[in-house]
């Protein structure tokens, strides 16, 4: 399977899960997207079309953290879920963007569950 199938299927699932998954001020949207090296994360309200809050690898507190990829990615859940009940956000909806389920997307959403976060 070459580069461009791959990512023009993730596209089509990304598609179909956005088509049900909608976030608000109450329950934004938990939005993860991974590279090949690093992990983003973003709580979003689709209704105002607002980025309430981002957390990453490539931010600048995170740029000493050591440990393999998933095990970063679950810091990087806790830290958006800590940031997140500070702000009197409990509830998220969570969207994996298209990705499985599955290794550093799984890691990151348990970390999030870990922390308090409720999705």
């Amino acid at each position: 399977m070459s580069q461009i199938d791959k990512a023009a299927r993730r596209q089509k699932i990304k598609a179909r899960s956005r088509a049900v998954v909608h976030g608000s001020q109450e329950r934004p949207r938990l939005c993860v997207f991974r590279s090949l090296s690093q992990i983003y994360v973003q709580l979003i309200d689709d209704e105002n079309g607002k980025t309430l809050m981002a957390a990453s690898t490539m931010s600048k507190e995170n740029a000493g953290i050591a440990g393999t990829k998933s095990e970063v990615s679950a810091m990087i859940g806790k830290q958006i879920a800590e940031r997140a009940i500070a702000q009197g956000i409990t509830k998220v909806v969570f969207d994996r963007n298209g990705f499985r389920y599955h290794g550093r997307i799984k890691a990151l959403a348990d970390g999030a569950r870990e922390a308090g976060l409720i999705f």
